[in-house]
């Protein structure tokens, strides 16, 4: 007799205004197994998960909870019925403990004794062989550490439905390691767990069953063992062949575009570095240590207090009393919403927001032609649905970076800052993105910020490691003895240590 998913999802469909973000969808969630969740950008998969959450309520089809219909009209339905969610950006209070935070929301029948509480929870990690001290401050961990309270958090809710959404982009290759040791714990325990992830490489460790949605609609249901290789997988999902590699040609380093000299402050210790037009530097590590307050300081949204920035051959302060819009400094903020757009303004005021000095006649701004040009754009980078009117809110994650990405190319700098600048792009987009920064940097040089290895691998002329506010090492991409330390390095092992 076959068992009855604990989750169908049978018809499901949803709009905004007149953009279908899903269309008549049908899914079973298994005990015991691993569904990922593939599909471009703004193909609908965390509209999906929005709904299985009980953020929002599908227009039309049935959601069957271990085969009984039901609606979810919260998030807080959801949990009661098992369902639960990791989301990138972690939802945890700093000055508290990890205990303390696993039990935060609980109801007051649940209240324990701090001992009793750390005991509870220690017990709730060693089952599912996760390494997180209870009484540890949550200031204090690491981001790994961090996302595994995320984790605890819905265990200790007996959650039997788990929702993993990109939940690596944020770890270093070890700890990417550690939750996939135990996801396949909370398998073994029955727990039917969804997998978003741009990362084909990890879907096929990891998941049992593939779900491919391609522009809103389920295309494809497979069990994993039946693809064989990242390659087909990427086709099935993309429709033409995709290989996520790029050739990276030599260009001969020119003039300096950005130097830091022993810059600090509270956050960041001693740091010194170099770009020059023609080159990509990679600076790597882990979220929390210092990028941020890094680049804020360098792109000026933060005063250095001490220490000198010079770009483009003007110290920080005559450099930002004088920003021209063009052949200057692109910054590609990781917040996408909120500093990189307006969420409600409509794509041709967010495309104006850093161009619109390039198309302003005296007082006067002819929408006309930047509204000409921002649709080429759009059209150019694939933005999805492809019109102006849309507010920034109603584009996906990744149609919305593609749209940060068209305007700040189109100012042609001569220098980028680049923040996590492929994070949640579909595999198709990723490349398009890697393309177009090895063509930028002919006449740019660029600072790429990013956690993941690969792309810093693949983009990077020279490499720096970040841990604690300091740049451990600084070293070309070919150096192949310091490229095998970057994993220890990212977790603060200095070189010393290592040898």
């Amino acid at each position: 007799m076959t068992e009855t998913p604990v989750i169908r999802l049978e018809g499901i469909s949803k709009f905004f205004g007149s953009v279908r973000a899903n269309h008549d969808i049908s899914l079973e969630l298994n005990r015991g197994r691993v569904v990922a969740l593939l599909g471009e950008n703004g193909a609908g998969k965390s509209t999906l998960m929005s709904i299985l959450a009980g953020q929002l309520q599908p227009d039309q089809g049935v959601i069957y909870h271990h085969g009984e219909p039901v609606i979810f009209t919260s998030t807080e339905q959801a949990i009661v019925a098992g369902i639960g969610m990791v989301y990138q950006h972690f939802k945890l209070v700093e000055a508290m403990t990890v205990a303390e935070n696993v039990y935060l929301g609980q109801s007051p029948t649940a209240w324990l004794k701090s001992r009793e509480m750390t005991r509870v929870v220690n017990e709730l990690a060693e089952s599912y062989g996760m390494q997180v001290r209870p009484e540890a401050l949550i200031s204090d961990l690491s981001m790994g550490e961090k996302q595994q309270v995320e984790i605890l958090k819905l265990l200790l809710r007996q959650s039997s439905i788990l929702i993993f959404d990109e939940p690596t982009a944020v770890l270093t290759p070890h700890e990417a390691y550690n939750l996939f040791a135990t996801m396949r714990r909370m398998r073994a325990a029955g727990k039917a767990i969804v997998f978003i992830s741009h990362k084909l490489e990890e879907v096929m460790a990891i998941a049992d069953d593939i779900a491919i949605l391609k522009r809103g609609e389920v295309i494809d249901i497979m069990p994993a063992d039946r693809v064989g290789s990242t390659a087909e997988l990427a086709e099935r999902m993309v429709g033409r062949e995709v290989l996520l590699q790029v050739e990276r040609q030599s260009v001969e380093p020119r003039q300096l575009v950005l130097t830091v000299e022993n810059l600090q402050d509270d956050f960041l210790h001693d740091i010194d570095l170099e770009v020059r037009q023609g080159e990509i530097l990679g600076l790597i590590g882990v979220a929390g240590n210092g990028q941020k307050p890094l680049v804020q300081t360098i792109c000026g949204l933060r005063r250095p207090r001490s220490g000198t920035i010079t770009l483009l051959g003007l110290e920080w302060e005559r450099f930002f009393s004088r920003h021209r819009w063009d052949k200057s400094l692109s910054y590609i903020p990781e917040e996408r919403q909120g500093l990189a757009t307006c969420r409600g303004l409509d794509l041709l005021e967010n495309f104006l927001l850093t161009t619109r000095s390039g198309f302003t006649v005296g007082p006067w701004l002819p929408r006309g032609e930047a509204g000409l040009k921002a649709q080429r754009l759009v059209e150019e980078f694939d933005i999805r649905p492809p019109d102006l009117n849309n507010l920034a809110w109603q584009l996906s994650g990744g149609n919305l970076q593609k749209l940060v990405l068209a305007r700040e190319f189109h100012r042609k700098p001569r220098l980028i800052v680049a923040e996590q600048p492929t994070q949640g792009l579909d595999i198709a987009a990723a490349e398009d993105v890697w393309n177009l920064l090895l063509k930028a940097r002919e006449q740019a040089g660029i600072l790429l910020v990013t956690g993941d290895l690969n792309e810093a691998l693949a983009l990077s002329d020279r490499l720096a490691v970040m841990f604690g506010g300091r740049i451990l090492a600084t070293f070309a991409g070919g150096d192949r003895d310091m490229v095998e330390r970057i994993p220890q390095m990212m977790a603060g092992l200095t070189q010393e240590e290592m040898t």
